[in-house]
């Protein structure tokens, strides 16, 4: 009998999830696995408020919770389940006061946990590299949900602030090695203009746009960028949480990637060209940025 099995009607779940973008994008799918196996259950997300927008209006999730030990105690949950796996989550785990509390069993301590869930391979039965989102759902499969493909993320959103049919373009990033060089990314908006679709980029509160001044820009907060992202026709940029928000809305995208494994953290479930760059994205020329975007043009035509 599995853990999912015994929880009771009406049980409550504490998920802890706390960050970053993506690594909570890609959770979504994992959590509409589990919603569907048992709609009865109660899901309670635990996230920093930064990243809170990634859980709204998503109808698996019955609670929100702040990223503290005692916000989870007080959801008084049957079964909780670390997705994150550092020392402040396992803390938050080990005081939860959940009867079953659920964590990998290659994070870096366990002592938390009372169930300890093998590889990801090995709960999906394969030998490959898994991406993330398979990943995350491998974690509620082990619990009791039936062995299935996973699907796309969900991500909900308001209207779009931009009428015309336009691209989103993120040129931001994480990390440096990771960001394709600005003017780069304003001569991919100048090709997009010249097939009549609106660039339009995409930042965070933080980022610099100077360089994208002449084009127009959408700046704020992650509600404005799940609406920017919801209705967009194309979506260009670098490895980072956009890129999967994107792939979340099914948006065709072309997005690039430096040091990180696009086997692990590609678009998923969504048409996409991945320009891997093994000796650094300084050598990605626009060139191939426009003809992974002609791909796609191509693509979209021969199923319209």
């Amino acid at each position: 009998m599995t853990v999912l099995d015994q929880l009771p009607g009406g049980a409550r779940v504490a998920v802890i999830r706390l960050r970053s973008l993506g690594d909570c994008v890609l959770t979504t799918p994992a959590l509409g696995l589990l919603k569907a196996v048992r709609p009865d259950l109660e899901i309670g997300v635990a996230v920093e408020e930064r990243f809170r927008a990634v859980f709204e209006g998503n109808p698996a999730v019955s609670q929100i919770l702040p990223a503290t030990w005692s916000a989870i105690r007080h959801w008084q949950s049957e079964l909780c389940i670390n997705l994150h796996g550092g020392t402040r989550s396992q803390w938050m785990t080990a005081l939860s006061g959940a009867k079953w509390r659920a964590g990998f069993a290659n994070h870096n301590t366990t002592l938390a946990y009372n169930i300890k869930i093998p590889r990801a391979q090995k709960v999906l039965g394969v030998q490959r590299t898994v991406h993330t989102a398979e990943h995350m759902a491998s974690a509620f499969i082990a619990l009791g949900v039936p062995l299935q493909d996973v699907p796309r993320a969900q991500l909900f959103a308001p209207e779009a602030p931009v009428a015309a049919r336009y691209a989103v373009i993120h040129p931001f990033a994480s990390a440096p090695e990771k960001q394709w060089r600005a003017e780069r990314f304003c001569e991919v908006a100048r090709y997009l203009d010249l097939w009549n679709i609106k660039p339009v980029f995409l930042a965070g509160p933080k980022d610099d746009v100077t360089p994208f001044k002449v084009h127009q820009v959408v700046q704020g907060s992650l509600n404005s960028a799940k609406a920017l992202l919801s209705k967009a026709a194309v979506f260009v940029g670098n490895d980072s949480g956009p890129a999967h928000m994107a792939a979340a809305f099914g948006v065709a995208s072309v997005v690039l990637f430096g040091p990180s494994n696009h086997a692990i953290w590609g678009p998923w479930q969504t048409e996409c060209e991945i320009v891997v760059a093994p000796d650094g994205l300084k050598e990605v020329t626009v060139s191939r940025v426009i003809a992974a975007l002609e791909r796609l043009r191509m693509f979209e035509e021969a199923h319209a």
